[in-house]
């Protein structure tokens, strides 16, 4: 019965690939006192810790020369074969470029998505982010990003 349970949670870790994330949205979407695109590349780590904890990376870039790269973790939580939502966050390192000033360099990373998960385990997931540095800086702008991602498993 244990073999019978092994095998199946492992064969669940092999259904669950690692994800390259490409993503593009409207960055500063709720205030849009400096509207601007937003890019993302993301890597999502594949098998998942505690049943349902993934590591993240990732780096976003806008059009007006903001970068934003950092890490963190994700709650991938499935609902279907074919459905999940996600929570997120992480701290990175932040610079405004010609964009929107965040109040500091370190700033943290919160979002929530919805993703369908296609036959082949690559998903197409819309996501809302919100990027703010907790009080370190002396202000606390804030900004919020809404996003499409398409996410690619990679098999090895």
């Amino acid at each position: 019965m244990l073999v019978m349970a092994a095998g199946a949670a492992q064969a669940d870790e092999m259904s669950d690939p690692p994800l390259l994330a490409f993503g593009v949205g409207v960055y500063d979407v709720v205030q849009t006192d400096e509207a601007a695109a937003d890019f993302r590349i993301e890597y999502r780590h594949g098998p998942a810790w505690l049943g349902f904890i993934k590591p993240f990376a990732g780096l976003e870039v806008t059009t007006d020369g903001g970068v934003w790269g950092g890490a963190g973790l994700l709650l991938d939580i499935k609902l279907s074969d074919n459905f999940a939502i996600g929570l997120s966050s992480g701290p990175g390192l932040y610079s405004d470029g010609d964009g929107k000033d965040l109040g500091h360099t370190v700033e943290f990373r919160s979002q929530i998505e919805a993703a369908y998960i296609f036959e082949d385990k690559g998903r197409l997931a819309l996501a809302f982010s919100h990027l703010s540095n907790a009080g370190l800086g002396d202000t606390n702008p804030r900004t919020e990003v809404l996003t499409l991602y398409y996410m690619m498993p990679l098999t090895f």
